[in-house]
C-alpha cells in the first residue's frame, strides 16, 4: 500500500521524450496508477476515451478540478496520477505546482531527438510501436526556425517549472530519456512517490520506433550539423537550468540588410504586408530578407549593422480578432491549425460549418453570433479559464511585444492606421526611396468587420485587450 507526503503525481513531459514507456511501466506497481493525458486540449486520458471515471472533455473544461478529485478518490491505497504537456490545461499545471501533496517527475529527452521523432511520427503516422513486424521509418527535413521554436519552447517549459519549485520551497524527481530502461531509476522514481512496492523487470511492450543516428533518420543532415553550430546552447536535454530567454519570437524576426530595419511582427496585424514593403527596399523578392534569426545570429546581424531600427506595427484589437476568427476559425482551409479549430469549434459552441462556409445556412447572422461566441471564448482564454494554451496569434499585443522586448526593444511601435506615414518617415529617417505600401485591411471572409461591429463587440474586445487599448491609444474601431 502507498503510503507517504504525496497524495498524487504528475508527470510533466513533452511529445516523444518517452512518457507513455514510463506511465506503461508505473502503473505496474499495484499501488500507482497513471490515467494518461488527462488534460489534454483535445481529449480525456486518451484519444480513444470519451470520459475517466465519468467526467467528459466538456465537465473537466468546465472544471478540471472535478477530475483531479476524482482520480484522487478512486482507489484506497493507490497514489494516482498522470501526465502533462506544456499545451495542457493551465489551470491544472497552476494547481498541482502549488500542492507539496502532489509529486513531480520531470521527465526530458535531447530535445532535437524528440524534434526529429515527433517529425517522423508525423510522417508515419505511427505514434506507438508494440510489435517490432509494423514498425514504419522515414527521412525528414531538418528545419532550422522550426527546431528553435521546439526548442524555446522545451526550454521555457522547464524554466517554469523550475522557477515554480524553487519558489514553493519543492523538488522534482528528474529522469531522462536514456535512463527509462533503467530498472533501478524505475523502483527509486517509485519509492520516491510513495510505493511501497518493487518490480522485477521492466514492461517492453512498447517498443523504440527509431533507434537508428540521427544521420539515417535526418535527410539534410549537413545541412543540420551547420544550423546547429550557430545555435548557443550547452548540455540543454540533462538539466533545467537555461538561458533566461522565453517568449521572444526571434525566429519570426524579420531583417532587411541593406536598409537596416529590423522588423518585429505580431501575428493576427498586417505582416504580409510589412514584409512585402521591407523586400522592395531589398531588391525586391521576400527571399531576400533576412528570417529564421536565433539568438545568437540576431545579436550579430544587429552587431553589423550599427543604427539599426527595429519597429512593430500594432492592429486595433477589434479589427484583429475578426481577422484571426476568419483565417483561422470560419475557414477550415489552415492545415497546421486544424486540431485546435477543432477542438475550440466542439468545446466552445462556436458555429461555424466544420467544413467552412459557403453553404446557405451560415449568412451574416450566424457569423455575427458566432463570432461574439469566439469573443467569449477569448475572454475566457486569454483568463487563464479554459484548457487551451494561449496561441501567439490572438495573444495581447502587449504580451508578445513584452516577450520580443527581452530581446530586441521595438524602438518604433505603429499602429496599422498610421503605417503609411510611419514607414514613410522610416525611409526619410534612413534615406530610402518612397516604396508605396498595399493594403494592410485584412481581406475577412465571407464577411467584413463593417457588417457585424456594433458597440457590443466594441465593448467586449476592450474588455478582452484592455492593456492593448492603454499600451497603444486605441479609440473605438472606425473602419
Amino acid at each position: 500500500m502507498a503510503g507517504g507526503r504525496f497524495t498524487s503525481f504528475i508527470v510533466l513531459a513533452g511529445m516523444r521524450t518517452g512518457s507513455n514507456f514510463l506511465e506503461a511501466n508505473l502503473n505496474q506497481f499495484p499501488d500507482l496508477k497513471s490515467y494518461g493525458e488527462l488534460f489534454n486540449p483535445h481529449f480525456v486520458g486518451g484519444p480513444k476515451y470519451d470520459d475517466v471515471l465519468g467526467v467528459t472533455l466538456k465537465a473537466r473544461e468546465k472544471d478540471p478540478e472535478v477530475l483531479l478529485d476524482r482520480i484522487r478518490a478512486a482507489k484506497v491505497g493507490v497514489v494516482p496520477g498522470f501526465r502533462f504537456f506544456h499545451d495542457h490545461d493551465p489551470r491544472i499545471l497552476a494547481k498541482c505546482l502549488n500542492d507539496p501533496a502532489c509529486a513531480k517527475v520531470i521527465l526530458s529527452r535531447n530535445p532535437l531527438d524528440s524534434y526529429v521523432s515527433r517529425k517522423i511520427a508525423g510522417e508515419t503516422g505511427q505514434w506507438k510501436l508494440t510489435n517490432e513486424k509494423h514498425r514504419k521509418s522515414a527521412k525528414v527535413a531538418f528545419d532550422a526556425a522550426e527546431f528553435e521554436v521546439h526548442l524555446a519552447t522545451t526550454q521555457g517549459f522547464l524554466l517554469h517549472l523550475q522557477s515554480a519549485l524553487q519558489a514553493s520551497g519543492q523538488t522534482a524527481f528528474y529522469i531522462h530519456y536514456d535512463d527509462l530502461h533503467s530498472l533501478e531509476v524505475l523502483n527509486g522514481l517509485a519509492r520516491f512517490i510513495g510505493s511501497s512496492h518493487q518490480v522485477a523487470a521492466l514492461d517492453l511492450d512498447l517498443k523504440r520506433q527509431n533507434p537508428a543516428d540521427l544521420r539515417e533518420k535526418v535527410s539534410n543532415y549537413e545541412d543540420m550539423v551547420v544550423a546547429l553550430a550557430g545555435m548557443d546552447f550547452l548540455n540543454l536535454s540533462r538539466s533545467p537550468n537555461f538561458e533566461p530567454r522565453r517568449g521572444a519570437g526571434v525566429p519570426q524576426f524579420i531583417g532587411a540588410d541593406a536598409a537596416r530595419l529590423l522588423y518585429l511582427p505580431i501575428r493576427g496585424g498586417p505582416v504580409e504586408a510589412v514584409q512585402d514593403w521591407l523586400a522592395r527596399h531589398e531588391g525586391g523578392m521576400v527571399e531576400d530578407l533576412t528570417t529564421g534569426f536565433n539568438q545568437k545570429t540576431l545579436k550579430a546581424w544587429r552587431a553589423e549593422r550599427p543604427g539599426n531600427l527595429s519597429f512593430a506595427v500594432v492592429r486595433h484589437p477589434v479589427a484583429r480578432a475578426h481577422a484571426v476568427f476568419c483565417d483561422l476559425i470560419v475557414s477550415a482551409e489552415r492545415g497546421g491549425f486544424r486540431e485546435t479549430r477543432a477542438a475550440i469549434l466542439k468545446n466552445y459552441n462556436i458555429g461555424v460549418p466544420k467544413a467552412g462556409p459557403g453553404g446557405a445556412d451560415y449568412g451574416i447572422e450566424e457569423h455575427r453570433k458566432a463570432f461574439g461566441q469566439f469573443l467569449k471564448f477569448l475572454k475566457a482564454n486569454l483568463g487563464d479559464q479554459t484548457g487551451m494554451k494561449v496561441e501567439p496569434v490572438w495573444a495581447s499585443q502587449s504580451a508578445v511585444l513584452e516577450g520580443a522586448a527581452s530581446v530586441a526593444l521595438p524602438m518604433l511601435v505603429i499602429r496599422e492606421a498610421e503605417l503609411a506615414a510611419s514607414l514613410a518617415h522610416i525611409e526619410e529617417l534612413r534615406g530610402l526611396g518612397g516604396q508605396a505600401l498595399g493594403s494592410t485591411l485584412p481581406q475577412d471572409r465571407p464577411f467584413r468587420l463593417a457588417e457585424v461591429y456594433d458597440a457590443d463587440i466594441e465593448a467586449r474586445c476592450r474588455d478582452i485587450y484592455r492593456g492593448d487599448y492603454q499600451q497603444f491609444g486605441f479609440g473605438d474601431w472606425a473602419g
